[in-house]
C-alpha cells in the first residue's frame, strides 16, 4: 500500500474509533442494543458525529488559514461558533423533556461541562497534530536548503583544484595533459548529474575517487609515497555522493610538499552493510592563505554525515603534530 492509502485507512479507523466511544462508555450499554432508542445516548452519539468534520474544518482550513497567518481574533470567534453550533444542534434535534426548571438548569451545566471538554480534546489534538506536521516540514526544508546550499559549496571546491592539477601539468608541458582533461572530464559529468540526487551507487563514486586519485597522481608523480586500495564488494549499494572525496582532497591539499617527504594513504573497504574509508597523511610545510586554512570542505562534509547518516555512521579524526587521520565507517544502503 502506498503512503496516501495508508493516511486514509488511519483516518478512516481513527473516526471508527471516536464514534465507538459514545458506545463504549454508554451507561445504558446492554447486549440487545435498547440503549440505542435512549435520547442521551443519541445526544451523545449525534455530538460526536458532528466533532468529526469540525476536525477537519480546523485541521485543513481554520489552522493553517487563522492561525498560522496569526488572525487569532477571527480564529477564536470562529472556533466559539464552531462549539455553539455544535453544542446546541444535538439538544434541538433531540431535545429532552419533563425537565423542572430546576433540574434543566442541572441537565444543562453538566451538558455543558462535558461537551466542552470533548470539543476541546479534538481542537486541541487536531491544533496540537498540525503544529506537529508543520514542525516536521519546517525542519525538512531547513534541512533540504542546508544540504543544497553545501551541495553548492562541494562545485567550486572540485573545480578549483582539479583545474589547478590541469594547471600544474600545462606549465610543464606534459604529455598527460589530454588523459586529464578527459578525466576531469568523466568527473565532472559525474559532478553535474550525480551530485543533486540523494543517493548514488557506489560503484560510481567509488570511479569519480579513482578518477580524482589519477589525476593528482599525474600532477604530483614519484616524489609521494602513496599507498592506495579498495577492497569489498561494490556493487548494489548506494551512498550519497561526494560523501567521501572531501577528506581525500583534504589529504593532498594539506599533505603534498615536493621538498618534504609527503606521505599519503587511502583505503577503502566494504562489507555487505558498511563501507569504511581510512584516509592519512603526514603534515607539510605549505604556504595557504587564512582562506584555504579554513578546511570548508572537510567542515561541510561533517554537517551532510550528521544530516544524511544520523546515528548511521562513526567519524574519526586524529590530528596529531605529525599526521592528520580520518576514520569514517558509514552505513550503506
Amino acid at each position: 500500500m502506498n503512503k496516501k492509502t495508508n493516511q486514509l485507512l488511519i483516518h478512516l479507523l481513527g473516526c471508527a474509533i471516536f464514534l465507538a466511544l459514545p458506545i463504549i462508555f454508554s451507561p445504558d450499554l446492554s447486549l440487545d442494543f435498547d440503549f440505542i432508542q435512549a435520547k442521551g445516548f443519541q445526544r451523545d452519539f449525534l455530538f460526536s458525529i458532528i466533532l468529526i468534520p469540525f476536525f477537519y474544518l480546523s485541521y485543513f482550513l481554520l489552522i493553517p488559514r487563522l492561525y498560522f497567518e496569526k488572525k487569532y481574533y477571527l480564529f477564536s470567534f470562529i472556533v466559539f461558533t464552531c462549539f455553539m453550533l455544535i453544542f446546541f444542534l444535538p439538544l434541538l434535534l433531540i431535545p429532552s423533556t419533563n425537565f423542572s426548571n430546576t433540574a434543566f438548569d442541572a441537565f444543562f451545566i453538566r451538558e455543558i461541562k462535558i461537551r466542552l471538554f470533548q470539543f476541546l480534546i479534538v481542537f486541541v489534538f487536531s491544533l496540537m497534530l498540525k503544529i506537529n506536521i508543520r514542525l516536521k516540514q519546517s525542519e525538512k526544508e531547513k534541512l533540504d536548503a542546508e544540504l543544497a546550499y553545501l551541495k553548492a559549496q562541494i562545485n567550486p571546491h572540485f573545480l578549483f583544484n582539479t583545474l589547478n592539477s590541469i594547471y600544474s601539468l600545462a606549465i610543464v608541458q606534459s604529455d598527460k595533459v589530454a588523459s586529464s582533461i578527459v578525466k576531469l572530464s568523466n568527473m565532472m559529468r559525474y559532478v553535474l548529474s550525480e551530485s543533486s540526487n540523494d543517493l548514488v551507487r557506489l560503484e560510481k563514486e567509488i570511479e569519480y575517487i579513482q578518477n580524482f586519485i589519477e589525476l593528482q597522481q599525474i600532477r604530483f608523480g614519484s616524489f609521494i609515497q602513496f599507498e592506495f586500495s579498495i577492497n569489498g564488494d561494490h556493487k548494489n549499494k548506494y551512498i550519497a555522493p561526494l560523501i567521501l572525496i572531501p577528506f581525500i582532497e583534504n589529504a593532498y591539499k594539506h599533505g603534498v610538499n615536493a621538498e618534504d617527504n609527503s606521505i599519503i594513504i587511502i583505503k577503502i573497504e566494504t562489507t555487505e552493510t558498511q563501507l569504511h574509508l581510512f584516509v592519512k597523511n603526514n603534515k607539510v610545510f605549505i604556504q595557504r592563505s587564512a582562506e584555504s586554512e579554513s578546511g570548508v570542505g572537510v567542515e561541510n562534509t561533517k554537517n551532510r554525515l550528521q544530516m544524511i547518516y544520523p546515528g548511521k555512521h562513526k567519524l574519526q579524526i586524529d590530528n596529531t603534530e605529525k599526521d592528520y587521520s580520518v576514520s569514517l565507517t558509514l552505513d550503506l544502503i
